[in-house]
């Protein structure tokens, strides 16, 4: 692969990622929760940031940037529809727009339900997607703006990405994700096993995002709301696609 992912975690439970183009040495930094760390990896690997890109208008995503780009200046690119919520865009970019990072497609997805106007970033080059507080490790976001119809929308879009793309979400939610998880789902081998691992994972310290695609389509219960196993322990045997995912939220919410 011609690109360096590092993830940096940010507060209490936030994560921001760095994607370097080998070949060039561009940078693009997806989201600011602070800039203290952010700045302080980007001097420990001599790297020049060149673009930031962010998923949503919420603070623990953006409020690093009036600081970080004091020292690491750089072209500020998000949604045309949520601009007058984020910091002042060099370029505004809206659902099924593509932009050139470093000579590589970056291609922007709507992906609204957490908040109106959400987007990711998927490059195809680096076989990642960006995709903050939408699709997250084992779970989905909050419904703070949207519907579980616009959420699961969001959904079925990314789900439709090659199942090798490295999935890059926002926060460390996952061990809880995965408890909940079992609760919709306790019979499904691959979320068991993954629970296990996750565990183990934090026990030790080690983040456990990024994930992959194929491996949330196996174990998270939001890319799931078809399965027959996961219908019949909600007792919505017959019902839509839209109506099981609405009651996971709700569900998840509760829980």
């Amino acid at each position: 692969m011609p690109f360096d992912l590092v993830t940096i975690p940010c507060l209490s439970d936030n994560y921001a990622f760095l994607l370097r183009d080998q070949a060039s040495g561009a940078v693009a930094l997806i989201d600011v929760p602070e800039a203290a760390p952010i700045s302080a990896k980007l001097d420990d690997l001599g790297w020049t940031l060149t673009e930031i890109w962010l998923t949503h208008h919420h603070p623990d995503h953006i409020q690093g940037v009036p600081d970080l780009i004091t020292e690491h200046p750089a072209r500020i690119i998000g949604a045309k529809a949520d601009a007058h919520r984020l910091p002042d865009l060099d370029h505004a970019v809206s659902d099924g727009e593509t932009f050139q990072f470093a000579g590589h497609e970056v291609q922007v997805m709507d992906v609204s339900g957490h908040t109106v106007g959400h987007i990711a970033f998927y490059v195809p080059a680096a076989k990642c997607v960006f995709t903050a507080d939408s699709l997250m490790a084992l779970g989905c976001g909050r419904l703070f703006e949207g519907t579980a119809a616009q959420m699961w929308s969001s959904m079925q879009k990314l789900m439709k990405l090659p199942e090798d793309t490295t999935v890059c979400s926002g926060h460390e939610y996952t061990q809880s994700n995965a408890k909940f998880a079992l609760t919709v789902d306790p019979k499904n081998d691959a979320l068991i096993s993954r629970s296990r691992e996750i565990d183990l994972a934090r026990k030790n310290g080690v983040p456990t995002v990024p994930s992959t695609l194929v491996t949330e389509l196996q174990t998270n219960p939001f890319l799931r709301p078809g399965d027959p196993g996961i219908r019949t322990q909600l007792g919505m045997k017959n019902a839509t696609d839209t109506d099981v995912f609405a009651e996971i939220r709700a569900r998840k919410d509760r829980f």
